[in-house]
């Protein structure tokens, strides 16, 4: 079992040339606790399910629904114009439909549609469930970066504030100082105090989800990675690999076929049977053939119609998936450029604004200012920090989405093709 899962596991990590996989990344949880996290997903365990579901299903296709049918009869029959007129008599038959040539071939088709679209379904699931860990991962780390920021923002008041108190003791500044430090740093506090309470909450739904992972203290602060290559080619490779467009192309295909299978089924089966019987208390012996054919009517046209006209809808369908794919693949790209952009414009104003108050609180110190000019100037300094930051981890989300779309980030689509759906 380990040596299949490792074979699946090199076998689904695609060697794209858009970027270097950042699966072990510092600011990402384990590739290894990943993997087990999406494995044992209630969501990825019931598609795996269903595929067996669905080869259950191509094995009953592939037999047909044609059994045999054992007919006995026993009977007595009474003649009045014969001394003895009692006769015991039995009638023993079997008979069969039959397949027309074609429709196993059908049936086998449609079977193994079912199956593939079941893998397909699975991938998808995965893919899924693996959206879902990241966006719940990266939820976690802003309310960490929040929390982290309001405590950097926490010490800097605290240090005012004792600065202020011993001014306010040697007489160098007025009380209303003293209540404006202590006023900042209660405020403070109580933002801490908030997001730490929001960080430990995320962290906790985090490890209810996805119990294989183990949430270290802290996470890394890393600079987000501009995103290389062209629009075109990050759509195109999201294309290539999307589960939820496979999924699409699967149902339309199985449609096809079962609109094949309906327009064959207007000519219907054939039933041959043999059957043998002893009248007259074995006086008569009785061997024979029987062969029924249903005439086809209305109904069987309608059914034909109807699987015409369900596998139009999905092609249809798949064209729609298509189109809605395209256009979340370039707004996905677009939106992961334009983070780093903001972030970089964040980070600047962060630097600026951290310098502005720096000189502030220096010109205070040296009595060339106001602790309220300090204390605002400190405030918009760390708003912007504070924004820096979301924005840095907001821009590498949407990468690490980009990536995780187009496969390059973790393996979602283990089994699309190997059908080895066993759990660890």
């Amino acid at each position: 079992m380990k040596r299949r899962l490792l074979a699946l596991l090199l076998a689904a990590l695609p060697l794209h040339a858009l970027a270097q996989s950042p699966a072990d990344a510092p600011d990402l949880p384990p590739k290894a606790q990943v993997l087990e996290a999406l494995l044992g997903s209630p969501m990825v365990r019931a598609a795996g399910s269903q595929i067996e579901a669905e080869e259950a299903r191509a094995r009953r296709l592939a037999a047909g629904t044609h059994e045999w049918t054992v007919r006995l009869t026993d009977q007595q029959r009474r003649v009045r114009a014969t001394p003895d007129g009692r006769y015991n008599e039995w009638n023993v038959g079997v008979e069969r439909a039959l397949r027309l040539p074609g429709k196993s071939e059908l049936d086998r088709q449609l079977g193994a549609a079912g199956v593939a679209g079941a893998r397909v379904s699975r991938g998808d699931a995965l893919h899924e469930t693996s959206r879902a860990l990241l966006g719940n991962w990266f939820d976690w780390r802003r309310e960490l970066a929040s929390a982290a920021q309001w405590r950097i923002q926490r010490d800097i008041l605290a240090r005012q504030a004792r600065v202020v108190t011993r001014r306010v003791e040697l007489g160098d500044a007025p009380r209303l100082e003293n209540l404006q430090a202590d006023a900042a740093l209660a405020q403070a506090e109580g933002q801490l105090a908030q997001a730490t309470g929001r960080a430990q909450v995320a962290a906790e739904s985090l490890r209810r989800m996805y119990p294989a992972l183990s949430l270290p203290a802290d996470v890394p602060e890393t600079a987000p990675v501009a995103v290389d290559a062209d629009a075109a080619t990050w759509i195109r490779a999201i294309l290539e690999h999307n589960h939820e467009l496979g999924v699409a192309r699967a149902e339309s295909a199985r449609a096809r076929i079962g609109a094949s299978r309906a327009d064959a089924e207007r000519r219907p089966d054939p039933t041959l049977g043999a059957h043998m019987a002893r009248d007259r208390d074995g006086e008569e012996r009785i061997l024979g053939l029987s062969l029924s054919v249903p005439l086809s009517g209305a109904g069987r046209r309608a059914d034909a119609d109807a699987a015409v006209a369900v596998a139009e809808a999905a092609s249809w369908r798949e064209a729609g998936v298509l189109r809605r794919v395209e256009a979340e693949a370039a707004a996905l790209h677009r939106r992961a450029t334009a983070a780093h952009t903001g972030w970089q414009s964040q980070q600047a104003a962060a630097d600026a604004l951290g310098k502005s108050a720096e000189l502030t609180e220096r010109a205070w110190q040296l009595g060339e200012g106001t602790l309220a000019e300090t204390l605002a100037a400190r405030r918009l300094a760390h708003d912007a920090r504070l924004a820096a930051r979301l924005a840095g981890l907001d821009a590498s989300e949407a990468r690490y989405r980009l990536l995780l779309d187009a496969h390059q980030l973790w393996p979602v689509d283990m089994d699309d093709e190997h059908g080895d759906h066993d759990h660890p």
